[in-house]
């Protein structure tokens, strides 16, 4: 008794088989890769905006200012060309560099504070709790605009009718004018902006946290370690990337301050808060002297790329401890 076959044989001959049978993948390779070679002009028209944006709002005016550095203009007459005069203007004039030491003093209690105090709220939210709730309550601050905080903060150090003043003459204790001293001026301004910048820098870092793998922590608490050792062996080491960018813009924002001090002291008592943006746009638009202003935002321009050039080798920002 003989058993029929299900199929009957192929007749076709082997390669034409093999030529009929679907090849795996490359249908889907081809597609790929033919769709691929239309995605430059779509790039380039979504690049597009942000590109003039970049050559109209910062390349242009940063070309244009160095080469004003370079003559004397005063928007009514045309630029006339003065050689290093300005910058030999700079070097001998001492207004400039007590703006710069001010600055320098600015930036420092504004980044101290700031990093200390971002770092502390970002591990807090990170070891303790993640809820969004406290994440937009630690953000509101930033959503509000220099000029509207520091008018805000103005009103409340009053040294007459400010609530930060009433709340300390009702312990007994003098009056303090935080922003009419030259001792607690330049102090003040910086915590302004500290409570303003805070909450940005921290969830900065916060997500700088959520990159570390939580297995570390689990393995150092079998082991018997505490939170701060936990936190300066494996929090601090993997987290250094990300704190050295945070640095870096902070800093760089730090040398630009302008509306805090334009809206609350004016440059007083002084010029005890006399900082350079505030010197550079007095220059301005103030004497109209375009061509020495330009010369001083070029000399900070230089400045700023040189730190940022420092923190960057300093800091290793491009490297990383992950494995």
């Amino acid at each position: 008794m003989t058993v029929a076959s299900s199929s009957p044989p192929s007749r076709l001959p082997p390669s034409d088989v093999e030529s009929t049978a679907p090849k795996r993948g490359t249908g889907g390779k081809r597609q790929r890769d033919g769709g691929g070679h239309g995605d430059g002009p779509l790039a380039a028209l979504f690049v597009a905006p942000a590109m003039l944006g970049f050559l109209v709002f910062l390349l242009w005016p940063t070309l244009r200012g160095i080469q004003l550095s370079f003559t004397r203009f005063n928007l009514l007459t045309p630029p006339e060309w003065i050689g290093l005069d300005n910058y030999r203007r700079m070097i001998d004039d001492p207004i400039f560099w007590d703006s710069l030491k001010v600055t320098v003093e600015y930036v420092f209690i504004n980044i101290g504070v700031q990093t200390v105090s971002a770092l502390a709220i970002a591990v807090l939210l990170q070891r303790l709790t993640q809820s969004a709730v406290l994440r937009g309550i630690v953000l509101t601050p930033y959503l509000m605009s220099n000029v509207v905080a520091g008018i805000v903060w103005l009103w409340m150090l009053d040294t007459q009718l400010g609530i930060g003043n009433e709340i300390i003459a009702g312990l007994g204790l003098d009056r303090v004018p935080f922003l009419a001293d030259e001792t607690w001026a330049v102090p003040t301004i910086a915590l302004i902006n500290v409570w303003r910048h805070v909450g940005y820098t921290a969830l900065l870092l916060f997500a700088g946290l959520q990159a570390i793998p939580n297995d570390m922590y689990e393995a150092a608490k079998v082991d018997g370690a505490s939170e701060w050792r936990m936190f300066r062996r494996i929090t601090m080491p993997l987290l250094r990337p990300v704190l050295a960018v945070v640095l870096i813009m902070t800093v760089i924002g730090s040398f630009q301050v302008f509306d805090t001090v334009a809206v609350t002291t004016g440059g007083g008592p002084a010029n005890a808060t006399n900082v350079l943006q505030f010197y550079i746009y007095g220059s301005a638009f103030g004497r109209f002297q375009f061509g020495y202003a330009s010369a001083m935002s070029v000399a900070l321009l230089v400045v700023l790329s040189a730190i940022t050039v420092l923190q960057y080798r300093i800091t290793r920002a491009g490297q990383t401890d992950l494995g």
